[in-house]
């Protein structure tokens, strides 16, 4: 979770706008899947044409200009893969995902000549020794994997006091909006790129917040599936218990086919045996207009609690968009989470990180250039570099316990699993006869602080997280130039119910505007 050239160009008298975005001379500037498909059909593009654009803008943009340094590697055979495509047969081209360009947050496998990093400098030269298996589905759905995301080191959750976007390999990931501000965690380039057009979907990864937070604070789709529905093999972990993968992009339809393309029951993951029933392979079925009408939505009374009036002015504002559009809302008159579903789900996150990396690491073989966590604590140690900001507290305290073997552990699932779902969102949506729990997903982006770590204040992604249940944001306004998303959260499996309310929102109030590169005061 948890260098820039600028011009003097006054721009709405309190920011500057950055040079070199090359918005003019990118054609695909918001395009989604089906706009950049029709274009193949058509024969009016080629994919290599495409890919190529895309991996131009990540120069130009990325590495170059403004240095957004939301992409930490780029696939060298990604053109390679998309001019193989212009050549195959018609059959293969009516794929879901047929010549996308594709991001992957950094700590998801992929065997190629790209490593899969976690944005740590122990893991530079570390190359998987297979596909993950959402990757297989990708890449069998016609999608090209045309590079690797930064992210917030080791998914945020390697010390205290950590910079949300940071890493020791891919450095500091800047907002699109305002490039002084944050990236939030621990998806931060899977937000900012597609946010900036530099990919068509990324997929990100989350154990509490991690897709949801980057996604509204960059402006974008994001949604966090039910625990199993993505296989987690090949993913390097945090939970065993809250860890999902989970597409981001632009619109809610991209959401949607994206989605569709990766489910699917894998040996290697066995929260994922049985999900067929309770699962969809195309969830474009969904995108239909009625979404709102007669849902009963709930919220907590206190919103915020009080971190930010102007993120309660909007969220109250929305809510009439919602009632307009049929909904019914209702106010939900407690926490839906305790203190101690919280703290306990913490703690069962820190004895399922020592076992997740040390089988992960194993999984990487006779040249795994990181055995264990042990060896990884005292790379950190030997290199000024990673710890030069914060340090690495949760990996100390995960290598100092007996992980999963702890006698508290099942006691802490029980408790965080009990606490988040039966006395939780269950229990909440049960009382209020509830379709969804709506919130604001955070509040706007604050200013990066390398030195003092996140400005974070509230977000509204834990109880899903914890519980394992889906949930997607999109974007429900501005504040001062910076977007903040809604969030909408269900029950377990209910990911087409969510596509379906988020689409109805997105279609009947369209919020997203593509990023300015303002430079904060």
């Amino acid at each position: 979770m948890k260098k820039v050239i600028l011009s003097a160009v006054l721009f709405l008298g309190i920011f500057t706008k950055a040079q070199n975005t090359s918005d003019s001379q990118f054609k695909y500037l918001e395009y989604d899947i089906e706009k950049i498909q029709n274009l193949y059909k058509s024969n009016k593009v080629t994919v290599k044409e495409v890919v190529e654009a895309y991996l131009k803008r990540i120069n130009d943009i990325d590495k170059n200009g403004i240095q957004l340094n939301s992409v930490i590697t780029t696939n060298p055979d990604a053109v390679k893969i998309a001019d193989s495509l212009d050549h195959l047969d018609s059959k293969f081209k009516n794929t879901p995902l047929f010549g996308i360009p594709v991001l992957l947050k950094d700590n998801i496998d992929t065997h190629d000549k790209m490593p899969n990093t976690a944005g740590s400098l122990a893991l530079k030269n570390s190359f998987p020794l297979q596909d993950s298996y959402l990757v297989k589905k990708l890449r069998e759905a016609g999608a090209v994997i045309i590079g690797k995301t930064n992210l917030s080191e080791w998914a945020n959750f390697r010390g205290e006091k950590s910079t949300s976007g940071w890493s020791g390999l891919g450095g500091l990931t800047k907002n699109p909006y305002i490039l002084n501000r944050n990236t939030c965690g621990s998806s931060a380039g899977s937000g900012a790129s597609i946010s900036s057009n530099l990919g068509i979907i990324a997929i990100g990864t989350e154990t509490n917040g991690s897709i949801i937070c980057p996604s509204s604070i960059n402006g974008i789709v994001g949604l966090k599936p039910t625990v199993g529905l993505i296989s987690r093999q090949g993913i390097i972990p945090i939970s065993f218990s809250q860890d999902t993968a989970g597409p981001m992009a632009r619109t809610v339809k991209d959401i949607a086919i994206s989605l569709g393309t990766m489910v699917g029951e894998d040996k290697d993951d066995k929260k994922t045996i049985g999900n067929t029933s309770f699962s969809d392979t195309d969830y474009t079925k969904f995108l239909h207009l009625n979404g709102l009408k007669g849902k009963r939505l709930g919220y907590t009374q206190d919103i915020t609690k009080g971190a930010s009036k102007k993120v309660d002015d909007l969220f109250l504002r929305t809510l009439k968009v919602l009632e307009a559009q049929g909904a019914v809302i209702i106010k939900i008159e407690k926490d839906i989470l305790s203190d101690e579903t919280q703290e306990k789900s913490f703690q069962l996150m820190i004895n399922e990180f020592k076992d997740g990396l040390n089988k992960y690491f194993l999984s990487l073989g006779k040249n795994a250039v990181i055995k264990n966590i042990d060896e990884l604590i005292a790379f950190n140690k030997r290199n000024k570099e990673e710890l030069q900001y914060f340090g690495q507290e949760y990996l100390e305290l995960a290598a100092k316990s007996n992980g999963i073997k702890d006698k508290n552990y099942s006691k802490n699932v029980k408790i965080a699993q009990e606490g988040s779902r039966k006395k939780g969102i269950d229990l909440v949506m049960d009382q209020y006869k509830l379709d969804a729990i709506i919130s604001p997903a955070t509040t706007e982006a604050w200013k990066t602080d390398l030195k003092n770590g996140d400005q974070y204040t509230f977000g509204s992604a834990d109880a899903a997280a914890i519980a394992g249940y889906p949930s997607i944001t999109l974007p429900m306004g501005y504040i001062d130039e910076l977007p903040v998303g809604i969030l909408f959260s269900a029950r377990k499996w209910e990911e087409g119910k969510l596509i379906n309310m988020a689409y109805t929102f997105e279609q009947t109030n369209p919020q997203r505007k593509a990023p300015k590169f303002l430079t904060g005061q």
